[in-house]
């Protein structure tokens, strides 16, 4: 028999992966807007109360939220824009229907809510500072999570990636597509990340489901990367005989007037020493992406 699984943003490039590989696990229950029969919208209370009352789901995963750094940015300070209403409005109403309903909240939170200025891999101890508005709107959903009286588990990742190929396109796929047409920009030397592997991450959500696991951690690759690095090591192992170029990213900022972290890489040590599985490294992951 399934387990009823409360959801949001099932249907994005993280969450649409997780129902793909635990279909015969879970009966979801994604309150989506765009819901023909049941459009529910996370930044409306009572909607959100209605059907956690309705469920029999012991747990939520909230992924839903406005991703689009740029976008954001261009909303900075903005709380009657659509990054500040879904990410953390719309955060607040998830846990304040968890709370009535004693769910347990599992928020899928970023990278980028670190100011990116730490030349190590960020911890859970690490205290953030956002320097835009994503990563700022999403560490004050963290905090209305963590200050929730039912219980919570968040889940940092960065830069997720999945094998297959999806509508929305990812940092891996992006860059095959630009070195298949030639259009690849130079890649930075100097900003480093940490890649998540979504087809990891869905077995992730499972296990803190499955051993009610609550907490901080980190869950990407527990790797840092930088971009030149990164596209090289996608060149060589799909062996698609590209030329990576290098770039800089002192050089872009001078030109920029967006914030960029320089460095978004988290040390998952706190997570992957309780797992009972053990994750691909980023070299293996990329082995197995299909394009």
């Amino acid at each position: 028999m399934k387990n009823n699984l409360l959801t949001t943003g099932l249907n994005g490039l993280v969450g649409s992966h997780f129902a793909l590989d635990f279909h015969n696990t879970y009966e979801f229950d994604n309150l989506d807007l765009r819901d023909k029969n049941q459009p529910i919208d996370i930044t409306n209370y009572e909607q959100v109360l209605k059907r956690f009352q309705t469920s029999q789901a012991t747990h939520v995963i909230h992924l839903a939220a406005f991703t689009d750094v740029t976008g954001a940015w261009q909303q900075t300070d903005d709380k009657n824009g659509l990054t500040y209403r879904v990410n953390v409005v719309g955060t607040e109403n998830i846990v304040r229907a968890a709370e009535v309903t004693n769910k347990h909240i599992i928020y899928v939170s970023t990278a980028y809510v670190f100011d990116g200025e730490k030349k190590e891999l960020y911890t859970e101890q690490d205290q953030p500072n956002p320097i835009e508005w994503y990563g700022k709107t999403k560490w004050l959903a963290e905090e209305a999570v963590k200050k929730s009286t039912a219980p919570t588990t968040i889940l940092r990742i960065d830069q997720p990636f999945r094998s297959d190929q999806f509508e929305k396109i990812d940092t891996v796929h992006l860059i095959i597509k630009g070195i298949q047409e030639k259009i690849l920009h130079p890649q930075f030397t100097n900003h480093f990340f940490g890649p998540t592997y979504v087809n990891d991450f869905s077995k992730v959500l499972d296990f803190v489901i499955r051993t009610k696991l609550t907490g901080l951690y980190h869950a990407s690759s527990g790797e840092s990367w930088s971009d030149f690095e990164f596209a090289k090591l996608i060149n060589e192992a799909l062996q698609l005989g590209g030329e990576i170029k290098e770039g800089d990213l002192d050089a872009y900022l001078a030109k920029s007037e967006r914030p960029y972290q320089r460095n978004t890489a988290m040390d998952t040590t706190k997570l992957t020493k309780i797992l009972d599985f053990k994750q691909k490294t980023i070299e293996e992951a990329i082995g197995e992406v299909e394009f």
